[in-house]
């Protein structure tokens, strides 16, 4: 760990970067659990207890991230008082992007019609905002941005293990080939979870001395990559892409839930305890804890841990399931919207992700 002598830079005490526009999307009608019956051995009552999960939404064919991220972009700058020319700066967070190439951040851009502003694309998967939170702060400060555009954004339907997708979205009755019933319920652990969804935040710098963002603890160990990952079109082969793969079920995540669900109550709760130490806050002091949606049992662990009232832990697993990076600016624009949040309230942004990456933000509206 480096260490400096140096005194701290003036940057300490300056306000730091906020949220000032917020909009979400999600595509489509609802899929309820029990819809999911329809192609694998599963039922309501084992996902909701699994995970709190009731719902999802599904990305059409020929839907991708950056469609579904310019109808959250649209709402979030129009809620901003902005229009896209005043965005000068696009942080993209998604790890099913339209293209393996070139990023999605691109293609947004475009379709706000902001051609030549600067877009960045970061893959820090579910524990994406705390990551983009840190690296719009630094452009903010360093002066190579005013109005930066971050985005969260998933369409994770093209890796579900099923064919039919009007038989699961109930516009057709049909018998399911047995072989293909089977492969849908062997990763019904990983299917039952995953939504489509989009979230943006329009960040600028505040004026007002003790808000903004206050700080942001991350972190990353790529030996623990293999807990959540798809391990089929890698570029370690040649060609990255061929028929086995897909014959083997590669281009499905593989995931180690129990494992993933051990790291995250043990080191989301470690992680907040430490930035919070480092900026002299109490968890007393926090008025809002806004956590990734991955599964409603890791977060109430994770409340438990910190002593956390339930009130003042947000969550809307129930309706969207898990949208990986767009989960928290979701769940912000929300509840912001509904007045849970205000101006001048404290809040702490947790989540953990692929890689694996962690981290948590604290920042005051």
């Amino acid at each position: 760990m480096q260490t400096y002598d140096m005194p701290l830079p003036e940057r300490c005490v300056m306000p730091g970067i906020t949220v000032v526009g917020s909009g979400s999307f999600a595509p489509g009608e609802p899929v309820p659990n029990k819809a999911l019956m329809r192609v694998m051995d599963t039922n309501d009552e084992w996902i909701r207890r699994r995970t709190g999960i009731e719902q999802r939404h599904f990305a059409g064919e020929g839907q991708g991230a950056s469609d579904l991220a310019l109808e959250a972009a649209k709402r979030a700058i129009d809620s901003a008082g902005l229009t896209p020319a005043d965005i000068d700066y696009i942080i993209f967070c998604t790890m099913t992007p339209d293209y393996l190439f070139p990023g999605s951040g691109g293609l947004l851009g475009a379709k706000l019609g902001i051609h030549g502003v600067p877009a960045l694309d970061i893959r820090q998967q579910c524990a994406a905002m705390p990551f983009a939170f840190q690296v719009a702060d630094g452009l903010c400060m360093s002066g190579a941005a005013q109005n930066i555009l971050v985005v969260g954004a998933e369409a994770h339907a093209g890796f579900m293990p099923w064919d039919d997708w009007d038989v699961v979205l109930g516009k057709k009755d049909g018998d399911i080939p047995a072989d293909v019933h089977e492969r849908a319920t062997r990763h019904r652990g990983l299917a039952v979870i995953f939504g489509d969804g989009a979230g943006a935040l329009v960040m600028r710098r505040t004026e007002t001395e003790g808000h903004g963002l206050i700080g942001s603890e991350l972190h990353t160990d790529g030996d623990l990559y293999d807990k959540i990952y798809i391990e089929g079109g890698g570029f370690r082969r040649r060609p990255y892409w061929n028929d086995d793969m897909f014959s083997q079920e590669l281009h499905i995540p593989s995931m180690d839930g129990r494992d993933l669900f051990r790291h995250a109550v043990t080191k989301l709760p470690e992680v907040v305890r430490s930035l919070c130490d480092k900026h002299g806050v109490s968890l007393d002091d926090i008025d809002f804890f806004l956590p990734h949606q991955a599964n409603d049992r890791i977060n109430q662990h994770v409340a438990k841990s910190l002593k956390i009232p339930p009130e003042k832990v947000a969550s809307n697993i129930a309706k969207y399931g898990n949208t990986s990076g767009a989960t928290i600016p979701i769940l912000f624009d929300e509840v912001y919207r509904e007045g849970k949040v205000k101006r001048g309230d404290l809040l702490c942004f947790i989540a953990l992700g692929a890689g694996l990456h962690w981290g948590a933000s604290l920042m005051r509206l």
